[in-house]
């Protein structure tokens, strides 16, 4: 088997160990980032370091991006020029969570260019990423979904949930439903501790009934530790609501009032000095609400 030439644009968090396992795997694969000491790291692995996002993409067969929005992709693909530099045919799968209207606007320039495009973003954070099961959402034609198929089962699992854009709707439901519950199991537990009741107690109380969660088991036991380490950063999650109440806002005005309050609850969040932290660090600003925050120290 022929494997495609990959290019790998975005070596963060969450494209370096995305990025391995396209080497583990066998690929070649020619990474691209901005700060260059974070994809030089992948040298020892097979991978060959680009210069530019154009020496990137000249000899790509694919292109994967993972980059922190849509304005950046814009930048990075075509505000630079860079694709311009693309083979004639070349797919180019945006794994970055943008608008869905972005996604849209960038299959439309990519295909003038004759180039193709799936928007792909995926959900899992670094844990789904390093150990290769990230929930993969992707939009475009059904024929370059089956074409890239191979490669996205390398980092996950893939499912193409409609066209261009619907990927990104897919994902932004994921995060409106992450957000939203984050917020509902930091007041629960908050409200356990108010009336004296272990949170710690309560929360193991509550695993096995309808309340029990992926959240719950996993952000409530970093709510309960205090462990507020970035994995996925309260200013990403924000990003991401207001991604939400933006596409809702173009289906004749749809409203979105549950995701809409957590939108500015994690505003709030990242004006108090939380951006850098853990989207579960939601939890803290229940505290300074409620006038009980402990001192913290924020990244």
């Amino acid at each position: 088997m022929i494997h495609p030439r990959i290019a790998f644009l975005g070596i963060g968090l969450m494209g370096l160990p995305m990025a391995r396992n396209l080497l583990k795997a066998g690929f070649p694969v020619t990474v691209w980032n901005r700060t260059r000491s974070k994809a030089e790291v992948l040298v020892e692995e097979g991978a060959t370091v680009a210069e530019t996002p154009e020496d990137a993409l000249r000899q790509a067969d694919l292109v994967i991006t993972m980059l922190e929005s849509g304005a950046i992709v814009e930048e990075v693909l075509f505000g630079s020029g860079a694709v311009k530099a693309l083979p004639k045919g070349a797919l180019v799968i945006d794994m970055s969570s943008i608008k869905p209207r972005e996604a849209q606007a960038h299959a439309e320039q990519l295909r003038a260019l004759g180039c193709r495009h799936l928007d792909a973003p995926v959900s899992g954070g670094t844990l789904g990423a390093e150990a290769a099961t990230l929930a993969i959402m992707a939009g475009g034609e059904e024929a370059d979904f089956a074409e890239a198929e191979a490669v996205l089962k390398v980092l996950g699992k893939p499912l193409r949930v409609g066209p261009h854009g619907s990927g990104q709707l897919a994902k932004l439901a994921n995060q409106m439903i992450v957000g939203i519950t984050i917020g509902a199991v930091a007041e629960a537990l908050q409200l356990a501790a108010a009336g004296g009741a272990d949170p710690a107690l309560v929360r193991e109380a509550i695993r096995g009934g309808f309340a029990g969660s992926r959240i719950l088991e996993v952000h409530g036991e970093r709510m309960l530790k205090r462990d507020f380490a970035a994995r996925a950063t309260a200013q990403v999650q924000l990003k991401d609501m207001n991604n939400a109440l933006d596409a809702a806002a173009g289906f004749d005005g749809h409203q979105l009032p549950i995701t809409a309050q957590l939108r500015d609850l994690y505003a709030s969040l990242c004006k108090h000095g939380g951006a850098g932290v853990d989207h579960s660090g939601l939890f803290l600003e229940l505290e300074r609400i409620n006038e009980k925050a402990e001192k913290v120290r924020f990244p």
